[in-house]
């Protein structure tokens, strides 16, 4: 199998993103996708990652990265056909592949929840240099699974800024103060929003008293490791229950 196969066979076929679409991801780097999850997937997606964190307790998010502050998941795609959508969407692949001319594969399926009073990071891309248009090595997605609000710490982002060739550490005083340009991505719960990862973005604090749950499905191209060696998580059974396409998107 091959990338044009696999994207037909998961249903990116014709023009899933207008030309609209495309210029925002091009210039701003981010796209919101409003509603790609209905109100019934939002709770069963959140109601399986709170069952997870409490099974999983201190050993949740082991197989990439713990985060001080916040409710870690990690090899989402091992843990329940649930989670299959978020490497799967056609309309979230026909945006990754945008961004990364067609050639790329999950890098992790991971869950992050920021608790009341934390949840700051430091303006980062996820990649250790810039790039130039046409040569971006990753991209990301966002599926909320709560409303993002400026009170429980929504993602913010700098828009424009991986098209700077440069990363924040190499050009910011104080990459985890507020940046004069940034915004912050508020929307309802069940949108997702994919954004090139050279893109400068990090999470905000949580005032609220509850957690702001989300997953990420990060992509990269396909000739880098991935931040979870999806060969070496994958059991037999989840093996089996998927399709060549979606093994073809996670290297297996």
């Amino acid at each position: 199998m091959n990338m044009a196969q696999a994207l037909q066979e998961l249903g990116v076929a014709g023009e899933l993103l207008d030309d609209a679409e495309k210029r925002h991801l091009d210039k701003a780097g981010y796209l919101p996708l409003p509603d790609l999850l209905s109100a019934d997937q939002v709770a069963a997606l959140r109601a399986k990652v709170q069952a997870l964190i409490a099974d999983e307790a201190d050993q949740a998010g082991l197989e990439f990265a713990q985060e001080p502050g916040t409710q870690r998941l990690s090899n989402l795609v091992e843990k329940d056909p649930l989670f299959e959508i978020c490497f799967s969407h056609p309309r979230v692949l026909a945006a990754v592949g945008h961004v990364l001319n067609g050639d790329f594969k999950l890098s992790s399926l991971n869950g992050r929840a920021a608790l009341p009073g934390e949840g700051l990071q430091a303006l980062h891309a996820d990649w250790p240099r810039g790039a130039e248009p046409g040569a971006f090595q990753v991209c990301n997605s966002i599926w909320l699974l709560v409303d993002f609000t400026e009170a429980n710490g929504a993602t913010r982002v700098v828009p424009g800024s991986h098209r700077s060739g440069q990363v924040p550490q190499e050009t910011l005083a104080d990459p985890r103060a507020r940046h004069p340009e940034e915004i912050l991505l508020t929307a309802k719960a069940g949108t997702v929003v994919v954004f090139n990862s050279h893109l400068w973005h990090g999470g905000t604090v949580n005032r609220t008293d509850a957690p702001r749950y989300a997953l990420h499905s990060y992509f990269t191209r396909r000739q880098h490791a991935q931040q979870v060696d999806q060969a070496a998580f994958l059991s037999d059974a989840t093996r089996s229950r998927l399709s060549p396409a979606q093994r073809f998107i996670l290297d297996v």
